[in-house]
């Protein structure tokens, strides 16, 4: 017997904004887990259910390190320019220092959380 990824967790200063802008990123849907005050919790998951969701919980530092975990996007239809000008009109961010000679670009999400787009 295995354990199963139920959530890939993110912290947030803005949970429902960086839902928001995962679900527009994967097509998923969003959803509000907890709206207590001072404490917002938000699900973003496939539409099959039995995978891993994105899971959107608020906390009241901000980010302050490169993430020791990323997720790697796959372009549809392997455009990786056309989907690299969505994410970007979406409110992702190219970062500086892209590593020389790889096929994959690197890009923050709204709050800084990095992301990569393969080639």
């Amino acid at each position: 017997m295995h354990a199963t990824i139920l959530n890939v967790t993110f912290d947030s200063a803005r949970p429902a904004v960086l839902a928001r802008f995962w679900g527009e990123v994967t097509g998923w849907e969003v959803q509000e887990q907890d709206s207590t005050p001072g404490h917002e919790e938000y699900a973003v998951g496939p539409p099959s259910p039995g995978g891993p969701r994105l899971y959107f919980v608020q906390v009241p530092e901000h980010k302050a390190v490169k993430n020791r975990i990323h997720l790697d996007l796959i372009p549809p239809g392997d455009d990786q320019a056309a989907e690299l000008a969505r994410l970007v009109g979406l409110g992702a961010s190219v970062l500086d220092g892209q590593p020389a000679e790889v096929p994959w670009v690197v890009l923050a999400d709204p709050e800084g959380n990095e992301f990569c787009l393969e080639g």
